[in-house]
């Protein structure tokens, strides 16, 4: 029904104007008494199986939203009714901001895939704990948090630091996003040096409270080897918790859509099924590379059952999906723990 129906209509539309009406739609017709029950029957499945155990925080299945989906937190609890195992609000900056100019998402159909540059736009913190306040403790939330636009490149870490602190009582884990292509003046936040910084102050705060929060980064498909080798060594000097491979691309190679719809289009960060195999492939280099030492969620072109079980076979322990979701509907959730299933 959603990919005959629902999809040419929501696809003839604008991509941003429609992302807030499904908003609006899935909210609505989650307080109708009986839908989400229907929801839950005709997309959740329940089986101790599909458990996972990644980073001290137990996952009743291994299929997560990605970030940028539920930014400001406001429809995670419904979007738990479609059989996610987890979901991550954000990206939250500590001030709200309205991100880059429109128009600033695009579709690439051909390519089933998705460029955006957003720019964190974002209601900010106090908007997202006002709406995490209502969580209903049907799932693992996650917290991905990134600095303000505005914000000058000495006062990166404080901006981490706020987020990090005021998020704390209400998420689960937290990702550092470093790697987003779609921000002003990001060169910093890919040096390892100041990363290590980073990851050190923020542990620092987390082991200030009586709970510690895992703490993840998120990193681009596009790194090569050698920086791939740096997270690796990252990850062991600091102690992170784990890894979220990986962010949009900003490699336009082997699209589909022509030049000419790309130029008018412009820059921003490429997801869906054309970025699958460099996601995949940094999946697999740092398994191997780090012989298993540190979590893995995977992300990344996952538009089948088999594209996700092909990253969990890279050595990826959770996944994520977001323009898959987008282009295949919530029945997507369902196929990849299915198809998990079988393969036990």
């Amino acid at each position: 029904m959603y990919k005959t129906l629902l999809r040419p209509l929501f696809f003839a539309f604008d991509p941003e104007k429609i992302h807030h009406f499904t908003f609006s739609l899935i909210k609505f017709s989650s307080k109708i008494p009986g839908f989400p029950s229907l929801f839950r029957s005709l997309y959740t499945i329940e089986d101790k199986r599909l458990e996972r155990e990644v980073f001290g925080l137990k996952f009743k299945n291994p299929v997560g939203l990605a970030a940028g989906f539920d930014k400001n937190a406001v429809l995670y609890n419904e979007l738990a009714n479609f059989g996610f195992g987890f979901i991550e609000i954000g990206t939250v900056t500590p001030k709200g901001q309205p991100g880059n100019p429109k128009k600033r998402l695009f579709r690439l159909k051909d390519d089933k895939g998705i460029i955006n540059r957003m720019g964190f736009n974002n209601e900010g913190l106090d908007a997202a704990i006002a709406q995490l306040k209502k969580n209903k403790g049907k799932l693992i939330i996650g917290g991905n948090i990134g600095k303000n636009t505005a914000t000058k490149p000495e006062d990166y870490t404080r901006d981490y630091l706020e987020c990090f602190k005021a998020l704390h009582p209400y998420v689960n884990y937290f990702v550092l996003n470093v790697s987003c292509p779609n921000v002003g003046s990001h060169a910093k936040l890919n040096d390892k040096d100041y990363l290590e910084e980073l990851i050190k102050a923020v542990k620092k705060e987390n082991s200030a409270f009586e709970t510690q929060k895992p703490i993840l980064l998120k990193i681009a498909p596009d790194l090569n080897d050698r920086q791939l080798d740096e997270i690796v060594e990252l990850v062991k000097d600091t102690n992170l918790d784990g890894v979220i491979a990986s962010n949009t691309s900003t490699d336009r190679t082997g699209l589909k859509a022509s030049k000419a719809q790309l130029d008018d289009i412009g820059n921003g960060g490429l997801s869906g099924q054309p970025i699958k195999e460099k996601s995949t492939r940094v999946i697999k280099y740092l398994s191997e590379k780090s012989n298993k030492a540190f979590p893995i969620i995977g992300v990344g072109g996952i538009h089948s059952a088999e594209d996700a079980l092909e990253k969990l076979d890279a050595g990826a322990d959770l996944v994520q999906i977001y323009t898959g979701f987008i282009y295949e509907g919530p029945s997507l959730i369902k196929g990849i723990n299915t198809a998990i299933l079988k393969a036990q």
